[in-house]
Protein backbone atom coordinates (compact mmCIF):
# COMPACT_ATOMS: atom_id res chain seq x y z
CA UNK A 1 0.00 0.00 0.00
CA UNK A 2 0.97 3.60 -0.58
CA UNK A 3 -0.04 6.65 1.42
CA UNK A 4 -0.20 9.94 -0.45
CA UNK A 5 0.68 12.88 1.76
CA UNK A 6 -1.25 16.13 1.54
CA UNK A 7 1.79 17.83 -0.01
CA UNK A 8 1.56 15.43 -2.96
CA UNK A 9 -2.24 15.57 -3.22
CA UNK A 10 -1.94 19.35 -3.62
CA UNK A 11 0.36 18.86 -6.61
CA UNK A 12 -2.02 16.28 -8.09
CA UNK A 13 -5.22 18.24 -7.54
CA UNK A 14 -3.68 21.40 -8.96
CA UNK A 15 -2.25 19.40 -11.89
CA UNK A 16 1.13 21.09 -11.49
CA UNK A 17 3.11 18.61 -13.55
CA UNK A 18 5.39 17.90 -10.58
CA UNK A 19 6.95 14.42 -10.66
CA UNK A 20 4.77 13.27 -7.74
CA UNK A 21 1.71 13.64 -9.98
CA UNK A 22 2.97 10.79 -12.16
CA UNK A 23 3.63 8.70 -9.04
CA UNK A 24 0.10 9.32 -7.77
CA UNK A 25 -1.46 8.46 -11.12
CA UNK A 26 0.46 5.17 -11.19
CA UNK A 27 -0.56 4.31 -7.62
CA UNK A 28 -4.22 5.17 -8.30
CA UNK A 29 -4.24 3.17 -11.56
CA UNK A 30 -2.87 0.16 -9.70
CA UNK A 31 -5.30 0.56 -6.77
CA UNK A 32 -2.52 0.75 -4.20
CA UNK A 33 -3.53 3.92 -2.35
CA UNK A 34 -4.53 4.05 1.29
CA UNK A 35 -6.16 7.30 2.39
CA UNK A 36 -5.40 8.29 5.95
CA UNK A 37 -7.94 10.17 8.01
CA UNK A 38 -5.54 12.98 8.91
CA UNK A 39 -4.59 13.49 5.26
CA UNK A 40 -8.27 13.50 4.30
CA UNK A 41 -8.86 16.27 6.84
CA UNK A 42 -5.91 18.35 5.65
CA UNK A 43 -6.96 18.13 1.99
CA UNK A 44 -10.58 19.01 2.76
CA UNK A 45 -9.43 22.03 4.80
CA UNK A 46 -7.85 23.48 1.68
CA UNK A 47 -10.90 23.20 -0.56
CA UNK A 48 -12.44 26.52 -1.55
CA UNK A 49 -15.19 25.56 -4.01
CA UNK A 50 -18.00 23.01 -3.83
CA UNK A 51 -17.23 21.75 -7.33
CA UNK A 52 -13.68 20.99 -6.19
CA UNK A 53 -15.02 19.19 -3.11
CA UNK A 54 -17.21 16.96 -5.28
CA UNK A 55 -14.28 16.03 -7.54
CA UNK A 56 -12.02 15.21 -4.61
CA UNK A 57 -14.65 13.15 -2.82
CA UNK A 58 -15.23 11.13 -6.00
CA UNK A 59 -11.55 10.17 -6.00
CA UNK A 60 -11.29 9.67 -2.25
CA UNK A 61 -14.43 7.52 -1.99
CA UNK A 62 -12.75 4.86 -4.16
CA UNK A 63 -9.75 4.47 -1.87
CA UNK A 64 -8.99 2.14 1.00
CA UNK A 65 -9.15 4.13 4.24
CA UNK A 66 -7.28 3.83 7.48
CA UNK A 67 -6.96 5.66 10.79
CA UNK A 68 -3.46 7.11 10.91
CA UNK A 69 -3.20 8.16 14.55
CA UNK A 70 -4.23 6.25 17.60
CA UNK A 71 -2.35 5.93 20.87
CA UNK A 72 0.25 3.37 19.75
CA UNK A 73 1.22 5.25 16.59
CA UNK A 74 1.29 8.56 18.47
CA UNK A 75 3.54 7.13 21.17
CA UNK A 76 5.92 5.74 18.54
CA UNK A 77 5.75 9.06 16.64
CA UNK A 78 6.84 10.93 19.76
CA UNK A 79 9.80 8.56 20.10
CA UNK A 80 10.69 9.10 16.44
CA UNK A 81 10.41 12.88 16.87
CA UNK A 82 12.76 12.83 19.86
CA UNK A 83 15.20 10.58 18.03
CA UNK A 84 15.31 12.94 15.05
CA UNK A 85 15.76 15.90 17.41
CA UNK A 86 18.74 14.09 18.97
CA UNK A 87 20.23 14.06 15.47
CA UNK A 88 19.61 17.79 15.07
CA UNK A 89 16.57 17.35 12.83
CA UNK A 90 13.29 19.04 13.70
CA UNK A 91 10.16 17.86 11.91
CA UNK A 92 8.10 21.01 11.41
CA UNK A 93 4.60 19.52 11.75
CA UNK A 94 3.43 16.96 14.28
CA UNK A 95 1.01 15.52 11.74
CA UNK A 96 3.93 14.66 9.43
CA UNK A 97 5.76 12.64 12.07
CA UNK A 98 2.51 10.80 12.82
CA UNK A 99 1.91 10.04 9.12
CA UNK A 100 5.51 8.97 8.61
CA UNK A 101 5.45 6.73 11.67
CA UNK A 102 2.16 5.19 10.53
CA UNK A 103 3.74 4.30 7.19
CA UNK A 104 6.84 2.86 8.83
CA UNK A 105 4.85 0.75 11.27
CA UNK A 106 2.46 -0.55 8.57
CA UNK A 107 5.23 -1.11 6.02
CA UNK A 108 3.54 1.30 3.59
CA UNK A 109 5.31 3.53 1.09
CA UNK A 110 4.62 7.24 0.88
CA UNK A 111 4.36 9.74 -1.94
CA UNK A 112 5.18 13.24 -0.75
CA UNK A 113 6.59 16.62 -1.63
CA UNK A 114 7.78 17.61 1.84
CA UNK A 115 11.35 17.75 3.14
CA UNK A 116 10.35 16.46 6.58
CA UNK A 117 9.64 13.02 5.12
CA UNK A 118 13.13 12.96 3.58
CA UNK A 119 14.59 13.08 7.10
CA UNK A 120 12.36 10.17 8.08
CA UNK A 121 13.56 8.25 5.02
CA UNK A 122 17.18 8.88 5.88
CA UNK A 123 17.04 8.21 9.62
CA UNK A 124 13.94 6.08 10.30
CA UNK A 125 13.63 3.87 7.22
CA UNK A 126 10.48 5.45 5.76
CA UNK A 127 10.04 4.21 2.20
CA UNK A 128 9.26 6.89 -0.35
CA UNK A 129 7.46 5.59 -3.43
CA UNK A 130 8.54 6.62 -6.91
CA UNK A 131 6.86 5.14 -9.97
CA UNK A 132 9.97 6.03 -11.95
CA UNK A 133 11.89 3.38 -9.99
CA UNK A 134 9.65 0.76 -11.61
CA UNK A 135 10.58 1.76 -15.15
Amino acid sequence: MIVIDTSAWIEYLNDTGHEVVRDIEWALDNELVCLGDLIYCEVLQGIKQKSELKKIKEVFNTLQRDIVGGFEICEKASENYKYLRSLGVTVRKTIDIIIGTFCIEKGYGIIHNDRDFKYMEEHLGLKSFKATRLS
